[in-house]
């Protein structure tokens, strides 16, 4: 724009200067003519006469040549500015579009579009550019999808390595318990099938597994908060499952203590992402051991709820209860809130995302949850019937 500025700066002092030599050569062209001579009287009138018509035609035609010249001079001075006009449009305007984009693309604003006039002389390569734009953008939406599906996968087997590493945790405890009791048989003189050395030796290799599997499950709770802090969204697809999935799920999870099943569930369709599901009830369960440590009653049963329209929904609940000393009266509303934690939990390790995970994958597959103290802590699963 500077150099289009100085262009026109040029061309108009340069079209004044030639103005005022126009001007000025015009006027010496009417300097007068001297008489020179001696003549009489008539012959004197009869010249002034012819002189004074001359001049009058003399000046008739500077007129004209002035008039022509002028508009001469007009022609050219709009010349100029309209060639300097349409270097503007068809060079200097889509250069610095150019740039402009360019700045804005460097700057990662991959949405803005790049107008596209093929009839300046940057047309193909503008038309090139925006397509270059738009493969930028594209692939820049497919990265960003790519990081998203990683850092679902990593959350996913974070999440899922916390079972089984629970498990080697609870039997390492079980195995422990044991051969306490076999050296306790051991130095009461009762026979036992293994020696001191051997329970020694068994103590101390269980010891060490005990203690690997902590560490474990501390690596993967990092790596599951480091995921979870920057997912956006977790994939949840329902499809419709016995409802005896979930019972059988219940049951798998013995190592976890002593599961009481009250009741048979109902035999029905239910609408659930089966992963999500077994993580809901891992990670309720495995809450009730960790706080707890008591027996872990399940009750079944069916349940029809109203939804805004006033339609009746059926839904599936399932009732996990300890006999724990539960969660305090102010903290209820809290305990499912992301990193949350009870001040009663600073001796166990957690992160406070277990129910915060039972919420929300609850809710997203169209069913619910909620969580109060009756004789221990107890959570309610509401799940969606099909149908």
């Amino acid at each position: 724009m500077k150099h289009i500025k100085g262009l026109i700066i040029i061309h108009t002092v340069f079209m004044l200067a030639a103005l005022f030599v126009l001007i000025y050569l015009f006027r010496k062209m009417g300097t007068d003519t001297v008489i020179v001579g001696s003549y009489s009287d008539d012959e004197l009138t009869v010249y002034k006469r012819i002189w004074d018509d001359l001049m009058l035609a003399r000046d008739a035609d500077n007129k004209r040549m002035l008039t022509v010249l002028l508009v001469f001079w007009g022609m050219v001075t709009a010349s100029g500015y309209t060639l300097i006009t349409i270097m503007y449009y068809r060079l200097v305007r889509p250069a610095m579009d150019m740039q402009y984009f360019s700045s804005e693309i460097a700057g990662g604003n991959l949405d803005i579009p790049l107008p596209v006039r093929k009839s300046n002389l940057f047309g193909s390569f503008t038309e090139s550019f925006d397509m270059m734009r738009e493969q930028l953008k594209v692939s820049r939406d497919r990265e960003i999808k790519a990081r998203k599906a990683n850092r679902d996968l990593v959350a996913e087997l974070s999440h899922d390595l916390k079972t089984p590493v629970a498990t080697i945790q609870a039997g390492c405890e079980v195995l422990d318990a044991q051969m306490m009791r076999k050296r306790e048989s051991l130095a009461e003189g009762n026979p036992v099938t293994l020696s001191s050395d051997e329970l020694d030796s068994m103590t101390e290799k269980v010891s060490m597994l005990s203690d690997k599997a902590a560490t474990i499950n501390s690596l993967v709770e990092n790596v599951f908060r480091a995921t979870l802090d920057d997912m956006e969204e977790i994939r949840i697809e329902t499809s419709e499952y016995d409802s005896k999935v979930l019972l059988d799920h219940i049951k798998s999870l013995q190592e976890y203590g002593n599961i009481v099943i009250e009741n048979e569930i109902p035999e029905c369709l239910v609408c659930i992402d089966k992963l999500r599901m077994k993580q809901v009830i891992d990670n309720v369960v495995g809450n009730s051991r960790k706080y707890a440590g008591t027996d872990i009653h399940v009750r079944f049963g069916m349940e029809e709820i109203s939804d805004i329209s006033g339609k009746k929904m059926r839904f599936l609940f399932i009732r996990i209860a300890d006999s724990g000393p539960g969660v305090k009266p102010e903290e209820l509303p809290l305990v499912s809130e992301k990193y949350y934690r009870g001040k009663n939990t600073s001796e166990k390790q957690g992160y406070g995302l277990g129910l915060y995970l039972v919420r929300t994958y609850m809710e997203r597959q169209g069913g619910g949850y909620e969580c109060y103290n009756e004789g221990g802590f107890v959570v309610k699963l509401l799940v969606k019937v099909a149908g």
